[in-house]
């Protein structure tokens, strides 16, 4: 097997039995821990430790340690959340929210851009295009990764009443620990005898990256891209299917949409390459503004019990494009500053995921639903200037005729 596949999958069952003990436990804080919005508040401290982790600790993390050894530390700070669900009270899930939202944001960015330089890597090597193979990556680790809500769910549905399992995320540190190949850019890029970056002025390159226009103008997408994630993950099961079918439906729920999700990152992943990411990215759009018009119009009834699950199973056939797309599109674009870049999607990406909790309990679901088709409306109209942007560059940039020559073709 080429190694630069076998580091993907890797990464990709780290992330799976990582995500298997976290993942159930998110889907149901908002209706298990309703006390005192216990659940909720969690979830709103996971989301704001991420924007600060965002800015600091990334590129700090990975320069000191490197991409591999980041993803195992920050997998070890998702375990102490599960071992907070223990005995979950305000003294112990807050603090181990702190501690997972620190470690989320260089566990994303280090999975995101060890993902993309594996793809240019293998691309270069193959000679092929490099953004076909990094959607491809990014295919199939989305493939596995979401597909551990399946079985997040699953066990959280059946063994409700017990007490929650931190077993697959020890396993996923093991695995990671064990199996994955290290990439050691720095060596690499002071080959040629420069001096090599400090920690500090990596930290200022995130910050600093907030210059590229292009990045401001995504900010509303990884911010819609948190929002859409929150509102199924805590809108959709609290006020449709709580309400409607009670808690013991809403993993089963879930395990549709993560089925969707997962079935869906693997096939766009590959079609990309045919449709391009600019197709994909306006049918997720449609799909949504679809489902939230729906939402707006549907009474919720237990006799409905088909629609429960059709909702979900769409969103997450959306959310695929969602996640997929948008890190090849950070990948491709910023490709010389990926660790920046992938720094600022988690940023806004954390915030979407703040604003999105922290209303959970203050405005009624139907508002929630008009704020996500504003932020998508705008979110799609930024996107498209993105593209034209690049469209306009490659136009630049491409070999212009020679008129002179064709001038003296057309006398002769």
């Amino acid at each position: 097997m080429d190694k630069y596949l076998k580091n993907i999958l890797v990464v990709s069952f780290g992330f799976l039995l990582l995500f298997t003990a976290f993942g159930g436990l998110q889907n149901l804080q908002s209706s298990l821990n309703a006390d005192e919005g216990l659940g909720v508040a969690s979830l709103s401290v996971i989301n704001g430790a991420l924007i600060i982790s965002s800015m600091f600790v990334p590129p700090f993390m990975i320069k000191k340690i490197g991409y591999k050894w980041t993803i195992v530390a920050s997998m070890c700070c998702f375990i102490t959340y599960s071992l907070g669900n223990f005995y979950p009270s305000w003294y112990t899930l807050i603090p181990t929210s702190l501690i997972l939202g620190f470690g989320g944001a260089p566990l994303w960015a280090a999975k995101c851009t060890y993902v993309t330089e594996s793809g240019n890597r293998y691309a270069e090597k193959a000679g092929k295009v490099a953004k076909d193979i990094v959607n491809q990556y990014f295919g199939l680790f989305f493939l596995l990764f979401q597909s551990s809500g399946v079985w997040g769910n699953l066990i959280s549905s059946l063994i409700f009443d017990q007490t929650p399992d931190a077993g697959s995320g020890i396993l996923a540190v093991i695995l990671v620990s064990a199996l994955l190949d290290n990439i050691d850019l720095k060596t690499e890029q002071n080959n040629d005898g420069t001096k090599e970056e400090s920690s500090w002025i990596k930290i200022v390159e995130t910050l600093m990256q907030l210059k590229d226009k292009r990045q401001c103008l995504l900010i509303p997408l990884t911010i819609y891209s948190g929002l859409e994630q929150g509102f199924i993950s805590g809108d959709y099961t609290k006020s449709y299917v709580t309400c409607s079918l009670g808690i013991h439906f809403v993993g089963y729920v879930m395990i549709s949409f993560a089925a969707a999700n997962a079935l869906c990152s693997l096939l766009f992943g590959k079609l990309s390459q045919y449709t391009g990411r600019i197709s994909l990215f306006f049918f997720a759009a449609a799909s949504n503004i679809a489902c939230i018009i729906a939402l707006l119009l549907w009474k919720p009834h237990p006799n409905q019990l088909a629609v429960f699950f059709i909702f979900p199973a769409l969103w997450g056939m959306a959310d695929a494009i969602w996640q997929t797309q948008t890190n090849a599109l950070f990948g491709v674009l910023f490709d010389d500053c990926k660790e920046a870049a992938f720094a600022n999607y988690c940023l806004w990406e954390s915030l979407g995921f703040v604003i999105a909790y922290g209303y959970s309990t203050f405005l009624c679901v139907s508002v929630k639903l008009y704020i996500l088709l504003a932020v998508l409306i705008l979110a799609m109209f930024m996107y498209a200037c993105v593209e034209y942007v690049e469209y306009k560059k490659l136009a630049n940039c491409a070999p212009k005729k020679d008129n002179t020559s064709l001038h003296k073709q057309t006398q002769m």
